[in-house]
């Protein structure tokens, strides 16, 4: 039977189109295939000491529902208006959410360039019941922040002090390493820096991993407290006693802190305690809430559901 133009115009010509997709294929596979593979990265330029300047998010106007980082992302920005002695930055845990993955410890690892022995975050776990009738939970403890630090009133040279904002920080170009204030926590949260690396015994010329010459993690310039500093043998941070700072230099700059967006179970929250309307003034009213050790009277800023 012989076809019209018409219905040869209308039978898709599908022929032509696998025969295109082919070819598009086997272009872009050896477009990347003729890309050379360096054998080894140019390291990059030292960054030298720097001050990040803090700016001011906008308010953002977001439906309830919607997700909770979406909403603690509007509650930062509208805390951020305010002056800081006005802001009362305070983290809620979800224990019942907690999976124990340590997503939370191995972001802040990534986003503070911590090296061996330095945590901020850990991850505690613990053994409920009596067998065979037990089962785990999982407490992720960062410093806490005390309103009534015990780690300030020690340390001889005021190298760790509370913001306006609540939060316990440290300076590390005046910190002696005397490690009074790790004996004042009642929290084990924290730790010294003894200049350890990883790669302390990784051959400076091995094409998959390098040594100090190579920028290797905790050698990456950090950004913590709003300065760029690169951790180097002799020099600040070594020696100092270090802590969690609740990624200040991400909140100055209207972001949440690390720990916060990768939990996968949304777990961890964070925000104003002076706002009424924010969700962690929502959380810690209600009637399963508590924190560590409330008897000592530090009166930390980090609150559990259970």
């Amino acid at each position: 039977m012989t076809k019209t133009i018409e219905q040869e115009k209308a039978i898709p010509d599908t022929g032509r189109r696998n025969f295109l997709r082919s070819m598009v294929g086997v272009a872009g596979v050896a477009a990347v295939t003729a890309v050379p593979i360096a054998k080894k990265s140019t390291p990059p330029q030292s960054i030298p000491l720097t001050t990040i300047q803090p700016r001011s998010a906008p308010a953002l106007e977001v439906d309830p529902d919607t997700d909770v980082l979406i909403r603690m992302q509007a509650d930062l920005a509208r805390a951020l208006q305010k002056p800081m002695n006005e802001r009362r930055w305070i983290m809620v845990i979800d224990l019942r959410k907690c999976v124990g993955c340590h997503a939370c410890t191995i972001a802040c690892v990534a986003e503070n360039k911590l090296p061996p022995g330095v945590v901020y975050r850990q991850v505690v776990e613990q053994e409920i019941g009596t067998y065979p009738n037990v089962t785990r939970r999982f407490m992720p403890r960062p410093c806490l922040h005390c309103d009534e630090p015990p780690c300030t009133a020690v340390c001889p040279v005021n190298a760790t002090y509370k913001r306006a904002d609540g939060i316990v920080v440290m300076d590390y170009d005046r910190c002696i390493g005397c490690r009074y204030c790790i004996n004042a926590c009642p929290y084990n949260s924290r730790y010294y820096d003894f200049g350890f690396s990883q790669y302390d015994e990784t051959p400076t010329e091995n094409e998959v991993v390098l040594g100090e010459g190579g920028n290797v993690l905790e050698m990456l310039p950090s950004f913590e407290y709003g300065q760029a500093r690169t951790r180097k043998r002799e020099e600040s941070p070594i020696g100092n006693v270090r802590k969690c700072h609740f990624c200040i230099h991400r909140i100055d700059v209207g972001e949440l802190p690390a720990c916060t967006t990768t939990c996968i179970g949304r777990a961890t929250y964070f925000g104003d305690a002076n706002d009424p309307e924010s969700l962690v003034s929502e959380l810690i009213a209600s009637p399963n809430v508590m924190r560590l050790r409330e008897e000592l009277g530090t009166q930390p800023k980090v609150y559990y559901l259970t």
